[in-house]
């Protein structure tokens, strides 16, 4: 069978790869504790050990005894439209009137959304190395190319305005940003995403920002949305990490006002409308109660980041940069292995600690570096990092 030439440029997602290679050895005898074996512990998937609080789990059920599981508009229910901008408001001091939210089935379908209506063939599209590997899959999906800019550690592995102007060519569109990021969990600060907002901005582009892990930020400089920084910026949002609705498939944007109408076209006929049930239990999420338990649990991670960034230091796995949002530790393994591959696969098979090599991540350093996840418990997090030092020793 002949298939679409996009293909081609729409690499493996070597993340679910790993993924599956360490779920068949937890399976082994060697991972049984029946057998004398250890369980697997699984530091490799960006998922919150955290499910949605009651009051979101009470608001579904509620509305699958009424009925309420009806198409919605494509746009959204107006409610949580309303909710998600009392949140801005609230959190952000933004002013994001609701008219331009566009709710999502997920973030993934709004990353498709805005790629669909703003990039075509020809066009390029500047992101940060490293970086999630689907957003530039996003924009090669698109037919547009994704051209990456290599960011390290005195960067914080993030872009820059003076990286963004350099790299800016006549085929430039705009530049898709994460902040924070995934793998690195750092952020672009304030200054500097006014800076990057206003470079792209005087050459005619676009700039859109991947905030999934927004609220999930533990340094006061870094906490803010690139929203503030003008109403022609697009974010991209989830109800995944932060509000801990990972299988419930919903997220949005925050568009220009101007570019609503044509995303809500493309997504009646893409998407119809996000999970009805989702939206209906995502109201709750603003609930005064379900905030105190977020913001609970966004105090746990950063206890979790405490512990295990010094622990993989001791451990000879330095993370160059301390990072300042979302879940994940982005740390160098060259010391103890040419090939973050192969490192990441003799730990699954050696000490049953499951982590993601960064193949997936980065093209300039994918050998040198792996990414954990710290969105496991602080028990889990201590038996990792012994087991690491039992094998690493």
């Amino acid at each position: 069978m002949k298939l679409a030439r996009r293909l081609s440029r729409i690499e493996p997602f070597y993340v679910m790869e790993c993924a599956k290679a360490a779920t068949r050895i937890a399976g082994s005898a060697a991972c049984d504790p029946s057998q004398g074996g250890e369980r697997m512990i699984f530091l490799n998937i960006g998922e919150p050990d955290f499910t949605a609080p009651p009051a979101v789990l009470d608001a579904a059920q509620h509305c699958l005894a009424a009925g309420r599981t009806q198409y919605t508009q494509a746009t959204g229910l107006p409610a949580l439209r309303e909710a998600l901008s009392r949140w801005y408001a609230e959190r952000f001091g933004l002013d994001i009137d609701a008219e331009r939210i566009v709710v999502t089935a997920g973030a993934s379908a709004a990353l498709q959304l805005a790629c669909l209506a703003l990039f075509e063939a020809g066009d390029e599209v500047l992101m940060p190395d490293p970086g999630y590997p689907c957003n530039r899959h996003f924009v090669a999906a698109a037919d547009a190319l994704p051209v990456l800019l290599p960011c390290g550690a005195a960067q914080r592995f993030q872009p820059n305005a003076a990286a963004v102007q350099k790299a800016w060519g006549p085929r430039t569109r705009g530049v898709l940003l994460a902040s924070p990021s995934n793998p690195t969990g750092t952020s672009i600060t304030a200054a500097e995403m006014g800076r990057i907002v206003q470079t792209v901005r005087e050459r005619g582009g676009v700039t859109l920002v991947d905030e999934i892990y927004l609220g999930l930020s533990y340094e006061e400089a870094f906490g803010h949305s690139a929203l503030s920084h003008g109403e022609d910026v697009i974010s991209i949002n989830s109800f995944s990490k932060y509000f801990s609705m990972t299988g419930w498939r919903l997220g949005w944007l925050v568009l220009p006002p101007a570019l609503v109408a044509p995303v809500e076209r493309l997504a009646q006929n893409l998407f119809i409308c996000a999970s009805s049930v989702a939206q209906h239990a995502a109201l709750a999420c603003f609930e005064p109660e379900s905030i105190a338990e977020y913001e609970r649990r966004r105090g746990e991670f950063k206890a979790r980041r405490d512990f295990l960034v010094p622990a993989l230091g001791s451990l000879g796995l330095n993370v160059p940069v301390m990072p300042d949002g979302a879940f994940y530790a982005w740390a160098d393994c060259s010391g103890h292995a040419a090939s973050s591959w192969d490192f990441a696969f003799d730990l699954m098979e050696r000490a049953h600690v499951a982590l993601t090599p960064g193949r997936d991540f980065s093209r300039e350093a994918s050998e040198r570096f792996v990414r954990l996840s710290y969105a496991s418990s602080l028990p889990q997090l201590q038996a990792a990092v012994e087991r690491l030092r039992r094998v690493l020793a």
